[in-house]
């Protein structure tokens, strides 16, 4: 059993995958073995985690998740605990594995059966939700059953949520899916606000693989602390049969400066961007600096701003280490360029300049939004990968449904399908920002983020983000490697961000030690 963190690289399978390799090992095994192993890895962990707990519930569903819990509750009524079971299931439709499990248990003492959950938990107490499985999808209401039984899911999914005792859940949280990191409709938690986060697992323990639905969207909310088992895949069938869906990305290799480098060995970065006040009385000037300031503790040689109000640019420009260019005077063919910070519509008429002769691109923000209702721009866009110009794009959901011309929602609903559409559309290298950010290449395979939390969520960390790519792709990184080197640093910043400090962008680009 393995605990996942973020110093790593994991591959994860969604379900489809899983199925494959869930057959593949069912056919060497002897009957009811690949369940026999997952219970006791349930009840193993169960007692890791809450090893006074004087109750344990087990809130069990009708198929082979719910099978996995009758077989955890056998085990743990073995050592001696008392364990409460609310079951779902009917002894006529229970599959053949869960019916063997759910034998073990009815004969098993220490063990009682309730058609409510307990009353009286604590956090000295625990909760197993075993109630729904992998196959639940974001994009379909779940069958309608008998009306009782869906409230009575209903009603133990909310207790579940609601629960004073910690909350394990096996394989996946309920109702939320495994490969999009979405809810199922009908199944979601009563309130997604910032402010009230609604009551999830504090561990969920993936069997047999890792899910990307755990790690992006509402996943790293409701999946909590993940732990995964591999139920004997690794040894017996090697995992390495079935390619993963996407990975989840590990902390890029670091390596010292050599003594004998200067300025010039790590590269040049433009930051075109800073709408001024004068075009539409809306100053952004601010972006762009944020840009360029953490392209310098990215570890670039040299940061150049041009800012598309010039005249402002000595008002507010106190970094001396950027150095302030107009637009013309930038050798774009010699320069990695971050563009669209804070652009505003000026960005618009130097985009064909850029997209046409920068050597290497990171298209953010206003840049992005222009470029979607342009179809001259997507062309010159698109022909960059033929002449060997990488090209990184930053969207958010909004800004990448523009460019997909569909909406956020859709975007949402299957991040890793929207990353990879946008990759392939462009020919270039796309992080579709957010909670467990989607990094993907048209010729690889995506990449899951771990790093990061919702301290993010203010004004300008996505500028700081697209400078600290640009450093990357200065640096002569590829654009796939210094997109994954630049989302995982910058979220790792923000997970070790003081408490009692507000995170804000500046501050941000400042703590980012990089080359």
């Amino acid at each position: 059993m393995q605990r996942i963190t973020p110093d790593q690289t994991y591959p994860l399978f969604n379900t489809e995958a899983t199925r494959r390799l869930e057959q593949a090992m069912a056919a060497q095994l002897a009957p009811h073995t690949l369940m026999q192993r997952a219970g006791l890895a349930v009840a193993q962990l169960a007692q890791a985690i809450a090893p006074h707990a004087r109750t344990i519930w087990i809130a069990c569903g009708p198929g082979n998740n719910g099978g996995d819990g009758l077989e955890a509750a056998h085990h743990l009524a073995r050592a001696g605990r008392k364990v409460v079971i609310s079951w779902l299931g009917t002894t006529e439709t229970l599959p053949p594995d869960a019916r063997q499990s759910w034998e073990k248990a009815r004969h098993c003492a220490n063990i009682e059966w309730a058609d409510t959950p307990p009353t009286d938990l604590t956090g000295q107490d625990l909760c197993i939700d075993a109630l729904l499985g992998i196959g639940v999808r974001s994009s379909t209401r779940p069958t309608p059953s008998a009306p009782t039984h869906d409230t009575v899911l209903a009603q133990w999914l909310a207790q579940l949520r609601s629960s004073a005792a910690p909350v394990l859940a096996v394989d996946v949280p309920s109702g939320l899916d495994a490969d999009t990191g979405q809810y199922a409709p009908g199944l979601e938690p009563a309130t997604h606000s910032a402010a009230a986060k609604p009551g999830t697992a504090q561990h969920t323990l993936s069997l047999l693989t890792l899910k990307p639905g755990l790690f992006t969207a509402h996943g790293r909310d409701a999946a909590g602390q993940v732990w995964w088992h591999d139920l004997g895949a690794t040894a017996e069938t090697g995992l390495n049969h079935e390619p993963p869906t996407a990975w989840l990305a590990g902390p890029p290799p670091r390596g010292g400066r050599l003594h004998a480098s200067h300025k010039g060995s790590y590269g040049d970065v433009a930051v075109v961007g800073g709408e001024g006040l004068a075009l539409r009385g809306m100053g952004m000037t601010g972006a762009a600096l944020l840009a360029g300031s953490a392209a310098l503790h990215g570890g670039a040689g040299r940061v150049l701003v041009s800012l598309l109000d010039q005249d402002q640019a000595t008002e507010i420009h106190t970094q001396p280490e950027l150095m302030l260019r107009r637009f013309e005077a930038l050798e774009l063919e010699s320069l990695s360029v971050v563009c669209g910070c804070g652009g505003g519509q000026a960005v618009r008429t130097v985009l064909p300049a850029v997209l046409q002769r920068a050597q290497a691109l990171v298209l953010d923000a206003d840049a992005l939004n222009i470029i979607s209702t342009d179809g001259a721009l997507q062309q010159a866009l698109t022909a960059r990968s033929a002449r060997q110009h990488p090209t990184v794009l930053t969207p958010h959901p909004l800004e990448a449904a523009r460019l997909l011309h569909t909406t956020s929602a859709q975007v949402q609903a299957h991040r890793l399908m929207a990353a990879r559409e946008l990759a392939k559309k462009f020919q270039c290298t796309v992080a579709l920002k957010g909670s467990g950010t989607v990094i993907a290449h048209p010729d690889d395979i995506p990449h899951i983020n771990p790093t990061g939390n919702g301290s993010l969520a203010t004004a300008g960390t996505g500028d700081v983000l697209a400078g600290l790519l640009g450093a990357g792709l200065a640096a002569g990184m590829m654009p796939l490697q210094a997109a994954i080197r630049a989302v995982f640093a910058h979220g790792q910043v923000a997970d070790a961000w003081p408490l009692d400090e507000p995170l804000t962008a500046g501050a941000l680009a400042r703590r980012i030690k990089i080359g």
